[in-house]
């Protein structure tokens, strides 16, 4: 599917994707039609881009898409990402939800990770089409931190409260989320357009 996504992408044309089918294996399209961008671009390596060593990177790719998909890569030519504090402590926080023997959820785990370290909407980030999209894949891979947003807030913010309550402190003073002069900031719709689309129609994300 990953060759399906790039070759709409190298031709300007979005692809039509079957959700019911293949969505882990769509997710992965989307991060690593986003990540081989960024290598082209200069901007970043697979590896860091992804958040995956250069081993899981490699099953990632054997496990889902053909192997032709690795040699725009550049595996052989690797380094493992050497993840911030506070990349590590939302790994860490995702991997102990995550679904116990499944390495799509361990994969998961690191790409969310990563791609939460940049500046726009989380699904963005991760190439996804909407918002729903990445509340379906952490709803899959992540069922128990995924069920404790229950008042629908923005996933990133909600991942930062959660590391906050596990230091036991909280984020905001206010008494509740509705007295909070940013729950706009935590709760507001995400709305934009996907970073594939951005990429198709050669215009970057804000």
């Amino acid at each position: 599917m990953f060759a399906h996504h790039y070759g709409w992408l190298c031709a300007r044309q979005w692809p039509r994707i079957e959700l019911k089918r293949g969505f882990d294996q769509h997710v992965l399209a989307c991060v690593l039609s986003c990540a081989l961008e960024e290598v082209e671009a200069g901007e970043a390596t697979a590896t860091e881009s992804t958040g995956l060593s250069r081993a899981e990177l490699r099953d990632v790719l054997t496990h889902s898409f053909r192997a032709t998909a690795m040699n725009a890569f550049a595996l052989d030519e690797l380094c493992d990402p050497k993840p911030e504090m506070e990349e590590e402590l939302l790994h860490s926080l995702l991997l102990a939800h995550a679904r116990p023997g499944d390495p799509a959820s361990a994969w998961f785990a690191k790409i969310v990770a990563r791609r939460a370290m940049r500046n726009n909407h989380l699904w963005q980030d991760l190439g996804l089409l909407n918002r729903a999209e990445l509340s379906r894949l952490l709803s899959t891979h992540f069922p128990t931190l995924a069920a404790g947003n229950t008042q629908n807030m923005k996933w990133k913010k909600y991942f930062y409260r959660k590391l906050c309550e596990a230091e036991g402190f909280s984020l905001c003073t206010a008494p509740t989320c509705r007295e909070c002069n940013d729950f706009e900031s935590c709760f507001g719709p995400e709305q934009g357009e996907s970073r594939l689309a951005h990429i198709k129609n050669g215009i970057a994300l804000d």
